[in-house]
């Protein structure tokens, strides 16, 4: 509504429904996305030794007259390749989803996957819907990427490369905690992170503990939207709730978010270096394996 061009990612692969509420009707392109492999084995070959069935760290063989892989479980790493003897293990390529586009009832495009059931490596898949996304954005577009829950390669790959995070939170415990966890994966990429309270007034005690982590940590805190019953009746209707109810609480809430981002990006030169957080570099921990590992057969290391 402000004129900026708009591109939205459903970057939640596992569970996509943006374009429920969005009023998408049809999808104007539709492709299967394939970086997976699975084992295939060659019966002609097979002898039925069961080095395969030992070697899989997956349990992604079954074992009976003679063995199968399972599609769903099976990562294709081929661990089982290695120790055939016979060398009747092979690989090939699975369709892992699908990524769409599709123009929403109300005007902007809309970039959505799907995952398919037992597929892994969900990140992979948001990180091809953005790139899709940034082929259908002009040069002053906006892209939003509405990431899934939690800290997982999904989050990671929708943070990937952003601008600004929006975090969302609610006064609780549990929701402060995974904030945090969320935002110290944002300082990792040395992204400035702007606050939201949902359901502020559901516990009034808890919110100066929100307020008090944004101001320590520079984070703008650019809304709060109260609890607001039209909101899950909005999603029943399949619209958002700014157009099915928007003298609603919440609407006019989120109408405010609207506005302050909507700033945010007008003035991005200047508010960017004030927020801009203090870096903090992941460091991993390394297990290193026990005994001679490297040096004993394939099929013991399985083992």
């Amino acid at each position: 509504e402000k004129g900026m061009d708009l591109v939205l990612v459903d970057a939640d692969a596992d569970a996509p429904n943006l374009h429920l509420i969005f009023g998408v009707e049809g999808w104007d392109e539709v492709e299967s996305y394939r970086d997976s492999w699975v084992a295939r084995i060659d019966y002609d070959k097979c002898t039925n030794c069961g080095y395969c069935y030992d070697a899989c760290t997956f349990g992604a063989i079954g074992k009976g007259e003679r063995y199968v892989i399972n599609e769903i479980i099976c990562e294709g790493c081929l661990a089982c390749s290695l120790v055939c003897p016979e060398k009747a293990v092979s690989r090939e390529r699975v369709e892992r989803g699908i990524v769409r586009v599709g123009r929403t009832g109300y005007g902007f495009k809309l970039v959505s996957a799907r995952l398919n059931p037992g597929r892994p490596n969900s990140g992979r898949l948001v990180t091809e819907e953005k790139e899709r996304a940034k082929k259908l954005a002009r040069e002053d577009s906006v892209i939003v990427v509405d990431a899934s829950a939690g800290i997982g390669c999904q989050v990671v790959s929708s943070l990937a490369g952003a601008n600004l995070a929006i975090l969302v939170v609610e006064p609780t415990p549990a929701s402060f905690s995974d904030m945090k966890r969320v935002h110290k994966l944002t300082k990792h990429f040395a992204q400035p992170s702007v606050m939201v309270v949902n359901k502020y007034d559901a516990n009034l005690e808890f919110l100066p503990k929100l307020e008090e982590y944004a101001k320590e940590n520079r984070m703008e805190l650019i809304g709060m939207i109260p609890y607001d019953d039209s909101v899950p009746k909005s999603m029943a209707l399949l619209k958002p709730v700014l157009k099915a109810f928007p003298d609603r609480p919440a609407s006019k809430a989120l109408k405010e978010v609207g506005e302050r981002v909507y700033g945010i990006i007008s003035e991005w030169d200047e508010w960017a270096p004030r927020h801009l957080p203090k870096p903090e570099p992941y460091r991993p921990i390394i297990l290193k394996p026990e005994g001679n590992f490297y040096k004993k057969r394939p099929q013991d290391r399985a083992r």
